[in-house]
């Protein structure tokens, strides 16, 4: 487990006198390598450097690779300044090993607590400490639309409920085109579950399945109906699925060989890449209702302990500028996410970003995604059921017993 491995990395760093760095650099790790995401992390850097701090740049493909090595890095004891994470729990064990430096007098000075979400701050803050700075808000369960399909298709009005999402992969099936463009991937399966969990259950079963890990809810009739909803998806996607690259999933909207496809607001860079605009040539919709909850997700910055001064005042000095209000309207309109603060300018944002602020404006569709509630063991553990309900003939019922299994794991 992580949790082992960092302590045992750190103990064995403790007996041999290891120390971090006496004059690091001020590295910055992230995972944000393509074009739109390259031109988003550059407005941070430059309105760092702008603001007196030194960026060096190490970009990694992938969060994974990201994260494994800004772990290693840091219990090797030669940690960057900063490193990107998810807003999740994939850095509580960092934290746990006291291996990060917190910012709580930026939090405080500037306070977070009072433009924050929810789901949000209880994932940086830890124990009454503030160990990651959000740089922004994605939402994963998007549904987007191609126009040109749905008029192909005979599609008049955008779906308003999950029953006219179906009628809509129907006639979408019937004209010929790809109904629902998906790759298939473990953690592209896991997106299509939650968004049927969150648009069929609102926020209520939402939350006491991921959150409270509810066996009673976990194994009601109203979940196994959100299972099986999750896997009549599967009916609508094209033999090519398997092992698709989820912007490939994207580029088949763009093109209009396919209808629909259910991803996060990350997928709008792709919509810009090929000049598409929201309302034009796509549509996008947050949920079906005021019952469907936000599905908070997005970026953060963790600085790695230290005792040098200039790092550390690098550190807050990083951590001011990325919440800044001017630094995330810039970051987030290239990025395709909403800034974490809802005091903001959103008159420049595009359609998408500006229904997101308003939802946000309603703390009562605040949750977060399942790794906000999950540790990474259970929330492994549900993945795998879901891919396996998904791609086999298991029954429903199965799959929630399994599913409640795996989320009776301790935190």
């Amino acid at each position: 487990m992580l949790k082992q491995r960092i302590l045992a990395a750190a103990l064995a760093l403790a007996s041999a006198g290891a120390a971090f760095g006496a004059d690091p650099k001020p590295e910055v790790i992230h995972w944000w390598t393509s074009s739109s995401e390259a031109a988003a992390v550059r407005t941070i850097a430059d309105a760092y450097r702008a603001a007196g701090g030194a960026w060096t740049d190490t970009a990694i493909a992938g969060a994974d690779q990201a994260r494994a090595v800004a772990i290693n890095r840091i219990v090797g004891g030669n940690a960057p300044m900063a490193a990107q994470f998810n807003t999740t729990k994939q850095f509580t064990d960092l934290v746990e090993q006291g291996m990060l430096n917190n910012v709580d007098d930026v939090a405080l000075r500037e306070g977070w607590d009072k433009f924050l979400p929810e789901p949000v701050l209880n994932v940086i803050r830890v124990k009454g400490h503030y160990y990651a700075v959000p740089v922004n808000i994605h939402m994963q369960a998007w549904i987007w639309y191609s126009k040109a399909a749905f008029q192909k298709a005979g599609i008049a009005k955008e779906p308003a409920s999950v029953e006219e999402l179906f009628a809509a992969l129907d006639k979408l099936k019937a004209a010929g085109l790809i109904a629902l463009a998906h790759g298939g991937q473990p953690w592209q399966e896991n997106i299509l579950f939650l968004s049927m969990l969150a648009h069929m259950g609102g926020t209520d079963l939402y939350l006491k399945v991921l959150r409270e890990r509810d066996p009673a809810a976990i194994n009601s009739e109203a979940f196994r109906r959100v299972l099986l909803n999750f896997k009549r998806l599967q009916s609508y996607v094209d033999a090519g699925a398997p092992g698709r690259n989820w912007n490939d999933a994207t580029a088949l909207v763009i093109s209009g060989k396919a209808g629909i496809q259910v991803m996060g607001d990350w997928a709008k860079g792709e919509f810009g890449a090929a000049r598409q605009s929201a309302g034009k040539e796509y549509g996008c919709i947050p949920g079906f209702g005021p019952r469907s909850p936000y599905l908070i997700q997005g970026d953060a910055f963790v600085f790695p302990k230290t005792g040098n001064a200039q790092q550390i005042k690098y550190q807050k000095l990083l951590a001011s500028v990325i919440v800044a209000p001017r630094t995330q309207i810039a970051f987030n309109k290239l990025k395709g996410s909403i800034p974490i603060r809802g005091d903001v300018d959103a008159s420049g944002m595009d359609p998408c970003a500006k229904a997101g602020m308003a939802i946000m404006k309603d703390r009562t569709r605040h949750v977060g995604i399942g790794e906000v509630y999950l540790t990474p063991d259970q929330n492994g553990a549900m993945q795998d059921v879901l891919t396996s309900f998904w791609n086999t003939k298991m029954p429903a019922e199965k799959a929630q017993k399994l599913i409640a299994a795996a989320l009776r794991n301790e935190q």
